[in-house]
């Protein structure tokens, strides 16, 4: 149970601190002040929980090391219970709190939702976010496997983790809000409702065609040490 727990805790401290920069603090800090809130939530789940559970909070990060060889079946499917409870009880509370606040609606101000298309930020298209919750995905598990095998400086994981989560919310924020993680993406939309809900299915089906990639990679020893 102990991987289990603190998979929930780290995925509800991600979507509760990502989200939450966007919804209580996003016109404030901005898009670089949303994008390092993500990478520093992840850097701080890292060493508070990776001993235990790796710190996969992350449905995609989790396919990707059981394609890598690196996790059971049936362990994958335990850590994804975890991270989507977690994240629901991330929004949950994150929506308590916004809710707190005088002229909050939850229709106009959301989440911190993913989606595309018109009325959403930069009003990329479906093409777009694909494309983009495919590739930064790939690129993300990439790092993520590269800096957890056995060779790599395990102890700067967390940290080039957690940089390149917020690289990745910087250059794709305006695209998709950037998931590259179902758990996170469903969090929100399963409180906010509508298009968040009608749209999460390219929030599933991208990033874990990412992570298939990149774990293929590392299953065939193209990007592993020997």
């Amino acid at each position: 149970m102990k991987p289990l727990i603190a998979e929930l805790i780290g995925t509800f401290a991600l979507v509760l601190f990502g989200c939450g920069s966007a919804v209580l603090a996003g016109g404030e800090v901005g898009q670089l002040g949303i994008a390092f809130a993500f990478g520093l939530a992840i850097v701080a789940m890292a060493y508070g929980i990776g001993p235990i559970s790796g710190c996969h909070v992350n449905p995609a990060v989790s396919f990707g090391a059981f394609i890598a060889g690196r996790m059971t079946l049936n362990s994958m499917f335990q850590y994804w219970i975890a991270q989507f409870i977690g994240a629901v009880l991330g929004a949950a509370v994150l929506y308590l709190i916004a809710s707190g606040k005088a002229g909050y609606d939850l229709a106009a101000n959301g989440l911190g939702q993913n989606g595309w298309g018109a009325g959403y930020l930069g009003e990329y298209s479906l093409v777009s976010a694909l494309v983009f919750e495919i590739v930064a995905t790939f690129l993300f598990l990439v790092v993520i496997l590269g800096a957890t095998q056995k060779s790599a400086p395990g102890m700067v994981a967390g940290l080039a983790i957690g940089l390149t989560l917020a690289v990745i919310h910087i250059v794709g924020i305006q695209v998709t809000g950037v998931s590259v993680n179902p758990a996170r993406s469903f969090g929100p939309a399963v409180i906010v409702g509508g298009a968040a809900i009608s749209q999460l299915w390219l929030f599933f089906v991208a990033p874990l065609i990412g992570a298939a990639l990149a774990g293929i990679l590392f299953r065939q020893k193209l990007l592993e040490t020997e």
